[in-house]
């Protein structure tokens, strides 16, 4: 595959670091609300918050970074169905990566309580306290946790047959995390 299909190594490091702060998050979020790390519940709170902000802001950066950087062309070899679920799975996982970090950054400060990684930065709370609301979007990050994982999971399975099944260069456009000989 020619290595100007490829995205570019900035597009490359937003996938992989947002990948690796989403996984991140998704195991400190399952253990913060577990019994078994009851020891170190406030430092996964204090973590998952924090990582959530960044994750916000890092997810923002990618959106912009993609409308201005659109994604290189699929190999010919791709089936268009496969091209047109890769596409809409594409924008269901950005679409459900900024609903699980804004509704978890409202679900916290709604409900009261500090980002403390904000409150380092001086950056004031956003959206007033409100019960309601955060129970709203505690309900509403749930779901999108939920949503998201099985896009990923997807996302996960889709690139797995690409590298070791039909082994057509899809996988190469984004992997290594460093694109060969820069760009």
């Amino acid at each position: 595959m020619a290595g100007d299909r490829g995205y570019g190594t900035v597009a490359r490091l937003f996938h992989w670091v947002t990948a690796l702060l989403v996984f991140l998050m998704i195991f400190a979020g399952i253990a913060m609300t577990s019994e078994g790390f009851r020891d170190i519940r406030d430092e996964l709170f204090i973590f998952h918050k924090g990582t959530g902000a960044i994750l916000l802001v890092l997810v923002l950066l990618r959106v912009a970074w993609r409308l201005v950087r659109p994604a290189p062309p699929m190999p010919d070899s791709v089936p268009p169905v496969q091209r047109r679920l890769a596409h809409w799975n594409h924008v269901l996982l950005y679409l459900l990566l900024v609903v699980m970090t804004m509704s978890g950054y409202v679900r916290v400060v709604a409900g009261g309580f500090p980002i403390e990684l904000l409150d380092a930065l001086a950056i004031p709370p956003l959206v007033p306290e409100n019960t309601d609301l955060a129970n709203r979007m505690s309900v509403l990050h749930k779901f999108s946790v939920y949503a998201l994982m099985a896009f990923i999971g997807a996302h996960i399975a889709a690139a797995s047959y690409h590298a070791f099944i039909a082994k057509d260069g899809v996988a190469r456009r984004m992997w290594p995390p460093i694109r060969p000989g820069g760009g």
